[in-house]
């Protein structure tokens, strides 16, 4: 999917919403046990209600590997289920030594046709740049997390006295381009928000943590909107979980809009 293909996606739907598939199967609801595949179930409905107010579904691996190969099915089929028209993440956080990392982006570029794959930058430029050589495919890397992790190393300063973390966003943007290469910038981290897009003003940042996590969408959309929006704001808990009864579909629904009306208000999208 190319950068032309999601802003056109942004600006008709007026959203710049992408709702994380992040599905536990403990906290589905109960009358989805008894399908044959609760997972899909749970998610198919949820693609349902929410395809009209956002632009992209994140999916969480881990979520779906946890479950074996039942999971791996249900995620392919998840991930079948989803309209062309929306950007897919295959959130994976993979990153390894080139041979290896190549063997990834076959997995999740030619085997299962995710738009995108998040990657974790630490072993340098060959573990990212086979996910970059496929063309019409987009990697997305952390660039600044939100957990409490994150001051273990992301915040430690070079001999330059400039943080690690700036140091991995202007290497790695290098490497790619704004049509190839997003970064993962934690929504409670607003301070550092600013400095991020002084470093990469024109590149799309995935944004999670809106939402449950304590994310201020206005903060975030104040800061990081650029001229092609240039923004993903994953939304998970707060929409997929919104209900747990046979109507969880339909307060799903009215999450992704409410979201999808603040956004269209914040970034002008008329």
């Amino acid at each position: 999917m190319t950068r032309e293909q999601i802003v056109e996606e942004i600006r008709k739907k007026k959203s710049y919403l992408c709702v994380g598939l992040d599905t536990d199967i403990s906290k589905i609801p109960v009358h989805l046990l008894q399908e044959e595949d609760p997972v899909f179930s749970f998610n198919k409905a949820l693609i349902d209600a929410t395809q009209a107010y956002c632009v992209s579904y994140k999916i969480n691996t881990a979520f779906y590997e946890a479950q074996g190969i039942k999971g791996w099915q249900s995620m392919e089929k998840t991930l079948n289920y989803i309209p062309s028209n929306i950007f897919t993440i295959a959130d994976a956080k993979r990153g390894d030594i080139g041979n290896t990392s190549t063997q990834y982006a076959k997995a999740f570029f030619e085997q299962m046709h995710f738009d995108s794959i998040t990657v974790a930058p630490y072993m340098g430029k060959d573990s990212v740049k086979p996910f970059l050589d496929v063309e019409n495919k987009w990697t997305i890397v952390l660039g600044l997390t939100s957990n409490e992790g994150a001051f273990d190393f992301q915040y430690q300063k070079n001999t330059q006295d400039k943080e690690l973390y700036k140091q991995v966003i202007e290497t790695v943007s290098t490497w790619g381009t704004p049509k190839n290469l997003m970064f993962v910038i934690g929504a409670t981290k607003t301070d550092q928000l600013e400095a991020v897009r002084r470093l990469i003003p024109d590149h799309f940042l995935l944004v999670p943590g809106v939402g449950a996590q304590g994310g201020s969408l206005e903060e975030v959309s104040r800061i990081g909107l650029n001229k092609d929006i240039g923004l993903l704001i994953n939304v998970s808990r707060q929409i997929i979980y919104a209900g747990n009864g046979t109507d969880f579909a339909d307060k799903a629904r009215l999450e992704a809009m409410k979201m999808q009306q603040s956004m269209q208000q914040l970034a002008g999208l008329s």
